[in-house]
């Protein structure tokens, strides 16, 4: 592959802060409009795409169009949009401008659960086909998204070489994964390291240079090969982490396993997991999957593997452990995989849910991030409100510790649960709450928190 044009690296940030270049992302969730709204927060040019037109108009209206994102970001967008600084469209076209040179690729590498390389395809052969190769410099297509080891050489570089595209003088590659926790906002995309590498030294800087405008702590890989793997290998560390620990609450039933850990996690040098109802969201339930679906050797991976398997049925084995207790009703609090995100991709409750109803439990769900429609198409469940909506069930259930769980007064929850036989906290958010005489208050890890479903 050729290098990139050292003028191109020189110029680049530059460039970028005069308003000379316009950054292009695909995709305009949590990691790209989070791009675009940094970069635009910095001076410089974005355009974002989205085949969600009412996302673009959300953003072009000056909306943040994703729930609590402006707590993380910590700025708003409006004034970015009316300075001609943050722009949405679901035009593709409208990305291949001559002041266009930088392409962040934030599209879903995912679907139904299992890594996918269908959308990176589609993006690349249509930045590919629509290079103009009368450009007096190359375009350089950073990936954001967390991909399956090799998927960059086995998706984005046959692409490219079937064009006739010359890597280093039409295009350069890279990739650089997001870390970000949306939910602190110390935890950002200027403050967190973040891996990048490219297909060559001179790529790998040019992304530097353009990254640098809104990252200060950028840590350079060998190349894209390197830093491809790194997002999926850390996350899989605490997928095992995780998994281990519910494994631990099955293997000791009658110990509190949520304590030990807490009591392990006193070692300087090691993390503390808890015991959960299950994983979700994009990274974790998938990161094992992205490593063992890119290696050729996958049975050297064994105890991915079993995590992959033991994750799986967590949720199984809550729903049976409720059934198993005699409830007839249970309310699920939390549609979302983790508090205050509006994400419910590969979220226990799903799961959960659907099983507990093929054991003829009747279920409701409360989550104030989805509306009700969302909630019944998705899950076949009882929309509920928030606490009045736990009255007459049997089984609570807390997946989700969303603020308003927590900041909730304890007597409008207590004074709605009065048939509640059983509470089961997935975060212990309630363990200060006192309830009614016959209502027992579990949370995951604790004493026989799986009850009659692991006993046997």
């Amino acid at each position: 592959m050729q290098s990139a044009p050292h003028d191109l690296v020189d110029d680049a940030r530059r460039d970028l802060l005069a308003g000379k270049r316009r950054i292009a992302v695909w995709g305009t969730g949590f990691i790209g409009f989070s791009s675009m709204a940094n970069f635009a927060n910095e001076g410089v040019k974005t355009l974002g795409y989205d085949i969600d037109e009412n996302l673009v108009e959300q953003i072009n209206d000056g909306q943040i169009p994703i729930d609590n994102l402006e707590y993380w970001l910590g700025f708003e967008t409006e004034p970015l949009v009316k300075d001609g600084l943050l722009e949405a469209t679901s035009d593709a076209n409208s990305l291949f401008d001559d002041d266009i040179s930088f392409h962040l690729l934030a599209i879903p590498t995912e679907k139904d659960g299992v890594p996918w390389d269908g959308a990176l395809s589609d993006v690349v052969e249509t930045i590919v086909g629509n290079y103009d190769r009368n450009r007096e410099d190359p375009v350089l297509v950073v990936i954001e998204s967390t991909l399956t080891p090799g998927m960059t050489d086995n998706i984005v570089v046959p692409i490219v070489e079937e064009s006739a595209l010359e890597f280093g003088e039409d295009i350069c590659i890279g990739v650089a994964p997001r870390r970000d926790w949306f939910i602190s906002p110390d935890k950002n995309l200027r403050t967190l390291p973040r891996v990048f590498g490219g297909q060559d030294d001179a790529t790998t800087d040019l992304m530097e240079e353009v990254l640098g405008v809104v990252c200060n702590n950028l840590v350079p890989a060998k190349d894209y090969k390197h830093a491809e793997l790194v997002k999926s290998i850390e996350n899989a560390y605490r997928h095992v982490g995780i998994t281990l620990a519910n494994q631990l609450s099955r293997a000791y039933p009658h110990l509190d396993m949520r304590e030990v850990l807490r009591l392990v996690g006193t070692k300087w040098n090691i993390p503390t997991y808890f015991p959960s109802v299950g994983t979700g969201g994009y990274c974790i339930p998938l990161s094992s999957k992205y490593v063992l679906d890119g290696t050729d050797s996958p049975k050297e991976l064994s105890i991915l593997t079993e995590t992959v398997e033991t994750d799986y049925e967590q949720p199984n084995l809550v729903a049976e452990a409720l059934a198993s207790r005699g409830v007839e009703s249970v309310a699920i609090l939390g549609l979302s995989y983790k508090g205050d995100v509006k994400v419910d991709v590969l979220s226990p409750t799903h799961n959960i849910t659907s099983e507990l109803q093929r054991r003829d439990v009747d279920v409701g769900v409360n989550d104030p991030y989805f509306d009700d429609e969302y909630i019944s198409e998705e899950t076949g469940a009882e929309p509920i409100p928030f606490p009045e909506g736990l009255e007459g069930y049997e089984g609570v259930l807390i997946v989700a510790d969303h603020r308003k769980y927590g900041y909730t007064p304890d007597d409008r929850i207590t004074n709605v649960i009065r048939d509640c036989d059983i509470i089961l906290d997935n975060l212990n958010i309630w363990s200060e709450i006192e309830f009614p005489t016959g209502t027992e208050y579990i949370y995951t890890g604790g004493e026989g928190w799986l009850g009659p479903a692991i006993d046997e």
